[in-house]
């Protein structure tokens, strides 16, 4: 055989095989087979392994570690929890808009970042002093009796 024959029949295999593939190939829940005309049926439910971990929520605190009109940063869950008034939690995004540092601090009535000085209202996480774009995103909490709970 010679050397264009070769090349040639190896081409040829090459684009027969890419194009078997790629009739065989379909999208994640696509049920047309890859538009072969097969019988394939789509996935409806996620892989075990993807399921949502336990609903179990994550106590951060008991009601009187947070002082009123001040807060408490919980680095590792990264979340900021706040009590602007007697009684009224909040609870934001620990992340600060600006760089995605962690806010270190709440003092003075704000929400602080080390990185560049960006300040966040602890009633609402607005941006009381930039360069923060933009507000903490919110963070559902739940209180019950004493005990403040994440999820």
């Amino acid at each position: 055989m010679t050397t264009s024959r070769r090349a040639a029949s190896r081409r040829s295999v090459l684009v027969a095989g890419a194009a078997a593939l790629a009739a065989g190939c379909s999208k994640y829940g696509d049920e047309s087979g890859g538009g072969s005309g097969g019988t394939r049926t789509a996935r409806t439910s996620p892989p075990a392994e993807a399921s949502p971990r336990s609903s179990s929520p994550v106590v951060l605190a008991k009601t009187s570690d947070i002082p009123v009109g001040g807060g408490r940063v919980f680095a590792a869950e990264k979340v900021v929890v706040t009590q602007p008034a007697q009684g009224d939690f909040k609870a934001f995004s620990a992340i600060c808009t600006h760089e995605g540092c962690t806010v270190n601090r709440v003092a003075g009535g704000t929400i602080d970042c080390p990185c560049h000085g960006s300040k966040y209202r602890i009633a609402d996480a607005s941006v009381a002093a930039g360069p923060a774009p933009r507000p903490l995103p919110p963070r559902r909490i739940g209180v019950s009796g004493n005990s403040i709970t994440l999820g």
